[in-house]
């Protein structure tokens, strides 16, 4: 329903006469208004079931419309129908001559939409590809979302704010002088400029902002809760970042349009949160530009869509908070340490024998003269992570805040050893994310259950075993093993020593030390 709302002018709400106003009704006329739908058909149906009463009827339009004024829902047109028997559908019914207004088919025929003027907007041509067929002839196509464009119009490539002039535009049927909004179309420019899929295309004296933090109205439609710290995939356009979420600012009642309190939005919930994205992106409000302001979120692991969402503003804090340029870059001090910065993260379950492992590489790694640091998920318990709690919220902002702090001894040119169960592959990789593919190095320590429950020297499996720690990964919580690890340790045929062993002749081996 929100795709569909997300480009329609018109809505029709359908209510069973027998029900009334339910709360899906109210749901759905609230996302008509989010997604900026002016026009409301309320089409009660199902009237030859209560015999065609018009009380009925008046009744159920006045509990709509005292909902559809408080939310701000627009022009709504009451219609009784019966779709069994065909009352007012096509035409006018014989059962309800109380009723005077139009059918529904001559309603949705004779509606007068009002459409703004999208070609008098500012040019926004968002690139979805980049066209070269040959060494002569670099395009950029993609369809005008507002605007118009013209050879020799100048304009500004976004996010990177280079400027340049539209040398020709060009279509299937031939070169067009002039491209109006809602036209497919490819460009080329006048400079050889940096210009990929994702970026825009936007007028020169009034581009769109640009920003990495935002409030969003989320509408929520996955099973699995939100989960506050977890990287999605956003999907805005035609591009695509990772984008965290915080906890949400509230959730909408959908019934009283209260404003309520919550730590996370399930199946269905409309909120509002704040999201930060890895990088930043050219946008604008949802109510100034649907195809600016409206954007998905994806599961980076079951690539499921998870949400739509819709931008509401920038933050502030995207404006006052910048990132600090330093002189000694991570490169420099990597060559100055003598070695090529690695995140060796270790993964697995709780009596895996991660720490024993990583501490074992450490020791090799620092008597071959390596700088090292390890990072441990027990002693990040005792400061950095003491706030947090083992609940599936916590425990991916726990994994969120581990990868921060290895990213940052990664760029002083550290050798990061990091042990952490971190069970679900979506946090995995949102630190891979984080260090990129060449410094991130994923290593499954894969032991069987029932060999980690016998080296539990804590109790802790026996413990989870009684019901008196929930939430224990393996037992009443699911561990999510690696798909591709670059190394897989296996502890029921391997040593703690060979493990350690392997792990640091790979490190080496992909480094080309000599011993």
């Amino acid at each position: 329903m929100v795709t569909g709302a997300s480009t329609a002018d018109l809505a029709v709400i359908l209510v069973d006469a027998r029900k009334g106003v339910l709360p899906q009704t109210r749901r759905h006329s609230y996302l008509t208004h989010l997604l900026g739908v002016r026009h409301v058909v309320l089409a009660i149906n199902k009237m030859d079931l209560v015999n065609y009463d018009q009380h009925t009827f008046d009744a159920i339009v006045a509990d709509y419309a005292a909902f559809a004024q408080s939310c701000g829902v627009g022009e709504v047109t009451a219609i009784p129908l019966s779709g069994f028997r065909g009352d007012n559908v096509a035409s006018p019914s014989p059962h309800m001559p109380w009723y005077r207004g139009p059918t529904l088919i001559a309603h949705l025929e004779a509606v007068e939409i009002e459409r703004g003027d999208s070609a008098a907007l500012p040019l926004r041509l968002p690139v979805q590809w980049v066209n070269r067929p040959n060494h002569d002839f670099r395009g950029f196509a993609g369809q005008i979302a507002s605007g118009s464009v013209r050879s020799g119009d100048p304009v500004r490539l976004l996010p990177s704010g280079r400027l340049s002039h539209i040398a020709r535009i060009v279509t299937m049927d031939g070169e067009l002088a002039a491209g109006i909004a809602g036209q497919s179309v490819t460009v080329t420019l006048t400079d050889e400029v940096d210009c990929s899929r994702g970026d825009l295309i936007a007028s020169a004296d009034a581009p769109p902002p640009i920003a990495d933090r935002f409030s969003a109205t989320l509408v929520w439609m996955d099973d699995t809760p939100m989960l506050p710290g977890r990287a999605y995939l956003l999907k805005l356009g035609t591009q695509t970042v990772s984008a965290t979420l915080g906890a949400p600012d509230h959730v909408v009642d959908v019934n009283t349009l209260d404003r309520l309190a919550a730590r996370t939005l399930a199946l269905n919930d409309i909120g509002v949160v704040d999201l930060a994205t890895d990088r930043p992106v050219v946008f604008e409000p949802y109510t100034e530009n649907r195809m600016l302001g409206g954007f998905i979120l994806i599961d980076r692991a079951t690539n499921a869509t998870v949400a739509a969402g819709m931008i509401r503003k920038a933050l502030r804090r995207a404006d006052n908070v910048h990132w600090q340029a330093t002189e000694v870059t991570p490169a420099a001090r990597a060559a100055i340490k003598g070695q090529q910065p690695r995140i060796l993260w270790l993964t697995g379950l709780s009596g895996s024998g991660k720490s024993t492992i990583a501490n074992l590489v450490e020791q090799k790694l620092h008597a071959l003269g390596r700088h090292t640091f390890l990072l441990d998920g027990d002693n990040l318990r005792h400061g950095l992570t003491q706030d947090l709690g083992f609940g599936l919220a916590d425990r991916v902002e726990n994994i969120r805040r581990a990868g921060c702090v290895a990213k940052l001894m990664a760029d002083a040119g550290l050798i990061v050893i990091a042990a952490f169960i971190s069970p679900h592959r979506a946090e995995r990789a949102m630190v891979r994310a984080m260090a990129g593919p060449d410094q991130f190095v994923e290593i499954f320590i894969d032991t069987p259950l029932d060999l980690a429950e016998a080296r539990d020297v804590k109790g802790l499996y026996a413990r989870a075993r009684r019901g008196e720690i929930a939430g224990f990964t393996g037992i009443s919580s699911p561990y999510e093993p690696p798909e591709a690890p670059e190394i897989r340790i296996d502890t029921a045929r391997e040593s703690a020593e060979d493990a350690a062993n392997r792990i640091v002749e790979h490190v080496i081996g992909v480094w080309s030390y000599d011993l």
